[in-house]
Order: structure tokens, then sequence, then C-alpha cells
């Protein structure tokens, strides 16, 4: 009897063994995030040298401010300084303004940057860290037009930067306005709005509305683009005020897009770069699949997903990214270079360098940092 009860125990403890091991160990997903980072500082050792593709650009365009997002939220778990002051750098080197010294652009992609400078000024409130962002954004909202975001891409380049402002200065006209231009995108964009309520995907931009079609009939969701979306829902929840009046939409919009990709998810882990055409250029793909993954677990994390349905989503996606797709060196592979649709980047393959390896590696440490805090639950 007593060895029947002593099984009977070992069984219940291999249960909850079982169920610690979901996850890796904190430590195993703090050395990944190291190993990533570490790779592109030592191959970047100066934070504003130019970025020289097919032509020269500045080193904050969009992609470069991916990556910042993605350190700062690595910063918040690994509090080395090192971090701060790469970051520090890159602002003050570039004086704290959107790209090429816009501080009047209207373009998303070049307003992205700002978003970690709003983060550097919480941390040390130097006027300066905030002036640029500030009047560009409020140059935006003095003009009265809420028709800038017409790609999906742009609601995470710089929604969140409306949000931080709204709540670093105690302003809800900042909230105000940036529901507008998200209800554009949403409902009036490419004649109907960008998203496909019978799908609770995005379309892109206007030029994949139906009837554009994939090879296989049916509409085509760009996983990173929609990879965006739930980043920039999930930056603006963590943020905004609950009484806000439209906090609900946002959270109802994230939870739908969230639960739509679940069947969506490849065996390995993976999602597939057309979310809805798996045979059109399908295979692994690292960012889109990194910004899943950030998403989701930034809701359980929150409490705005189920643990129960959408862990094993999280643990498949990191298991791929922070396994197949980062390499001993650090480099991540399988990653689309940029682009709008399936076919662009292509072919994405674990040893290919993408055009840009800075926005990749901040999706990346984007997940990384919330699974990180998932794990020491």
């Amino acid at each position: 009897m007593m060895k029947k009860i002593i099984v009977l125990l070992l069984l219940g403890c291999g249960t909850v063994a079982t169920m610690a091991q979901e996850l890796p160990a904190t430590s195993t997903i703090m050395r990944k995030l190291r190993s990533a980072n570490d790779y592109f500082m030592h191959k970047w050792p100066d934070p504003v040298k130019t970025i020289i593709t097919n032509k020269e650009r500045p080193a904050n365009i969009w992609t470069r401010g991916v990556y910042y997002e993605g350190l700062m939220a690595f910063y918040k778990i690994d509090k080395q300084k090192r971090y701060y002051d790469y970051a520090v750098e890159w602002g003050e080197k570039h004086h704290w303004k959107p790209v090429r010294g816009e501080v009047y652009t209207r373009h998303a992609d070049n307003q992205n940057c700002g978003m970690t400078y709003i983060d550097l000024y919480r941390i040390d409130p130097k006027p300066e860290r905030l002036a640029a962002i500030k009047a560009n954004i409020d140059s935006v909202m003095n003009s009265g037009r809420y028709d800038d975001w017409t790609w999906i891409d742009a609601i995470q380049m710089a929604m969140p930067i409306f949000v931080k402002l709204g709540v670093t200065l105690n302003d809800t006209t900042y909230f105000d306005y940036m529901y507008k231009m998200y209800s554009h995108i949403k409902y009036k964009e490419g004649g109907a709005g960008l998203f496909n309520a019978a799908d609770s995907l995005w379309w892109r931009d206007k030029d994949f509305v139906p009837p554009y079609a994939e090879p296989n009939g049916e509409d085509c969701y760009w996983a990173r683009g929609n990879g965006w979306v739930l980043a920039a829902l999930a930056l603006v929840l963590q943020e905004l005020p609950k009484t806000d009046i439209h906090y609900a939409e946002y959270l109802d919009d994230f939870q739908k897009l969230a639960k739509a990709l679940i069947p969506l998810q490849r065996k390995d882990g993976f999602w597939n770069v057309s979310l809805h055409d798996p045979n059109h250029f399908g295979g692994q793909e690292t960012s889109g699949t990194a910004l899943f993954v950030y998403g989701m677990t930034w809701g359980i994390n929150n409490g705005h997903l189920s643990k129960k349905d959408f862990l094993p989503a999280v643990k498949k996606g990191w298991n791929a990214i922070s396994e197949k797709s980062l390499q001993p060196n650090g480099f991540l592979g399988y990653m689309q270079s940029t682009g709008k649709e399936p076919k662009d980047g292509q072919p994405v393959t674990v040893d290919k360098v993408p055009d840009f390896e800075d926005y990749g590696l901040g999706c990346f440490l984007l997940a990384g940092s919330e699974v990180y805090k998932l794990a020491e639950k």
C-alpha cells in the first residue's frame, strides 16, 4: 500500500514538474537574449553609423527604432548600463529628432524613433529628449488630418508614441487623436478599412483588399504586418488608462487578432509569411513569429489572454525562434527582409542575412523579454 502511495505521489510530482517546464528556465532565456543582442552590438559598436544597403540611410530609421524598442524592453529585465548608454548615445547624436531631423514629418516610419526617446526621457527627464517628438506629434494633431496611417505597419511605428506622450504629459488629447487615426485605418482606409472583421485579420494596405487574392484564392494577410498590429495594441494597452472610452475596443481587437492566429501556427512553431496561403512562399519566418509571441505572451502576463489557450502557442513559437532561428554566434536566421507581402525578401533561409538585421532583433527582444517574465512566474 505504501509503495502504491509513493508511486502516486511521484506521478503527481511528475505532473507538477512537467507544468513547471512548460517554458525554458529564465537563465536559458536570458542567455539567448544576450547572445542575440551582443551579436548586434558587436557588429554595430557605433550606434549612429549610417546604414548602407541599396543606399545610405541614417541610423534612426524605423528598422533601428524597432531594435531600440526591443532593447528598452530587454533593459527592464537585464539592467546593464551599456544598453542604456548605447541607447542614449543613439538619441543624443541624432539630436533626439525624427529621421533626418525632420521635426514636422508626418510619416510614421520616421517618427518611430520617438518611442525610445520618450522611454529615455522617463528615465532621465531632460527636456531635449522629449521636445522634438512632442513638437512632431503636436503638429500632426494641429493639422486636423487623420489619414496618415495608410498601411498597417504604421500602427506600430507611431501609435504607441501617442499613448506614451499622453501618459507622460498627463494629456488625454493624445489618446483622442490617436483613436481618430486608428479609426481611419481600421474603418475607412482603402474604402472600408484594412481590418477584416470576418477573419479578425488585417490587410497590409489598400493594394491587398479584395478582389486581390493569394494563389489559393484566399485573402492576403501578411504575417509581419499583422504582427505589427498585435504588438502595437499590446504597447498601447499596457499604458492607456482603462477609463479611456476606446480601451475596450483596442482590447477586443487585440484578443480577436490573437485568437485568429492560433489555428494558423505551423507545427514547428513558426507562422508562414502568408497567413491564409501556406504554400505561397511558405516556410519558417522569424519576425512575424516573434511579434506574435510577444503579443500573446504580454496578453497572458497581463490577464488579457487565457494561459490555457495561448501558452502552447507561445511555447512552440518561442522554442522555434530561440532554438531554430538563433544561431550559436547570435545571428538570427529565417528573417524576411523588408517589404510588404509574402514574395518580398525571398528566399527566407537560416543563413541568409536580411537587408536589415535590426528590426528582427527588436522583435526577438520584445518577445523574449515577455517570455522571461512569464517564466519567472
